[in-house]
């Protein structure tokens, strides 16, 4: 009941902020090379191992699954949240986006060559992020990858505090510890990219990306 009441309650908050959160990420990646090209090498590595369907885990307002069609592949969009969902078909019809639990994905086993989760993990509970991971892992084809971003954590104290994310309470990770995570599940990392904090950023978190492969 505790993880179905986060669950929708994240997922009520973000259809209620839908439009202006679409509005405010629609053009974010072109101010960002860094991210850019860690998505680059994301694409690159899915067509290497054999290419696939790419989908996008939390996808929002449909913005970085755009850009992955952009470079290629052959992505489509989930999203808990209707709202973020009609948004992102409203502004790329042309494209899949499907309403969806990243804890239960209506994807059969081995069907992706990709899987980007861009900052869609950091409303989970840590208790429930094993059965995520274990999702991403039944979903990817052998030598499939991952790309996860987060905020890290460097409080070995404390390695998953929660802040007060603008629409739902978050969670950051130290990257080793979701490295490990990520090792038990069975998604070996192959890179990672820590970006330090801008001192115009609004989180002066630092931001990671992790790259993974199912062996």
């Amino acid at each position: 009941m505790v993880e179905h009441d986060v669950l929708s309650a994240t997922r009520d908050a973000y259809d209620a902020v839908a439009p202006t959160y679409a509005e405010m990420f629609r053009d974010t990646l072109r101010d960002s090379p860094l991210d850019r090209a860690m998505l680059g090498a994301f694409a690159e590595a899915v067509r290497v191992s054999g290419g696939g369907p790419v989908a996008d885990l939390g996808c929002g307002p449909g913005h970085v699954t755009a850009h992955l069609d952009e470079l290629g592949l052959a992505a489509f969009g989930v999203d808990a949240s209707p709202a973020m969902i009609e948004s992102a078909r409203q502004a790329y019809p042309g494209l899949r986006f499907d309403v969806g639990s990243m804890a239960a994905l209506t994807i059969a086993d081995g069907a992706l060559g990709g899987v980007l989760s861009r900052w869609s993990i950091i409303h989970t509970p840590p208790p429930e992020l094993p059965v995520i991971l274990a999702e991403f892992h039944r979903v990817l084809a052998p030598g499939g990858h991952l790309l996860v971003g987060f905020w890290a954590s460097d409080d070995p104290s404390h390695p998953t505090p929660v802040f007060d994310h603008a629409v739902a309470p978050a969670y950051r990770w130290p990257p080793d510890h979701l490295a490990a995570m990520l090792r038990e599940s069975g998604l070996a990392e192959v890179a990672r990219m820590v970006r330090e904090p801008q001192p115009t950023d609004r989180r002066q978190f630092q931001e990671v990306h992790l790259l993974a492969r199912k062996g």
